[in-house]
């Protein structure tokens, strides 16, 4: 017999969400870091704002490529608040020119899964 229990977390005591509750968030598809210098360290700081009536829950922040390494809040985030996703691009890792580096971002929204592209163009 199989039986699913709801799980609760806390947001600073004032919210809660359990599984099936999804929200809506509002954010850019695009970072442009501009231009960088090659070997230069591109820290993209990504807001994400919960527009819906859930908090948003982060599941999980997952890059492309070793390049990237990413860090973002674990705590839920309240209806109306925004976060911030943090990542670093390492240049000395990439290519010269015009580089994407996708961010995929799993969440409890629908669809469950949304994606941030950094963008820099990389010079010697």
């Amino acid at each position: 017999m199989f039986v699913l229990a709801s799980l609760f977390f806390a947001c600073e005591g004032e919210s809660e969400a359990s599984i099936g509750e999804f929200t809506t968030v509002e954010f850019n598809e695009i970072y442009d870091a501009g231009t960088v210098a090659k070997g230069e360290i591109v820290q993209a700081k990504i807001p994400v704002k919960n527009t819906g009536d859930y908090p948003l829950i982060l599941a999980s922040v997952n890059a492309s490529c070793a390049c990237t390494v990413t860090d973002y809040p674990k705590d839920p985030i309240a209806p109306g608040e925004t976060t911030y996703i943090n990542a670093e691009v390492d240049t000395d890792r990439t290519s010269t020119g015009m580089i994407e580096k996708p961010i995929t971002i799993s969440a409890n929204t629908r669809p469950s899964s949304f994606k941030v592209v950094i963008q820099a163009n990389v010079i010697d």
